[in-house]
């Protein structure tokens, strides 16, 4: 069994900026994909960013040039680095990896974008 802890959610006002973080309790460098969903109530839960086993990141389009996906392999951690944030972007945040053949979902942040 795999956890998947997110942290760094919060309060934001447009333009500003916050640094999502999820610790894995396993190691994340074989996992198969490691990305961020995020959901708002009443829709379906949306792929944000993702990284894949030796690939480059993706991300949906509404993000690109505005958010930044990463991992640390040493310590376990994926991150998602969000810039220019926008009232849109309002949503739980989940951290999400395939390991094998299994995934798992962290329990969320949120990060609401208001003035």
């Amino acid at each position: 069994q795999v956890q998947l802890v997110e942290s760094g959610g919060g309060l934001v006002q447009p333009g500003g900026s916050l640094r999502l973080s999820c610790a894995a309790s396993a190691s994340i460098y074989s996992t198969k994909i490691m990305a961020w969903y995020r959901q708002v109530p009443g829709k379906q839960r949306e792929m944000v960013a993702a990284l894949r086993g030796g690939g480059s990141p993706t991300y949906t389009d509404s993000v690109k040039g505005r958010f930044t996906i990463s991992g640390d392999n040493a310590n376990n951690m994926l991150y998602l680095e969000m810039n220019n944030l926008k009232p849109e972007d309002t949503a739980t945040y989940y951290c999400y990896g395939l390991f094998l053949y299994t995934a798992y979902w962290g329990q969320g942040t949120q990060v609401t974008v208001s003035s």
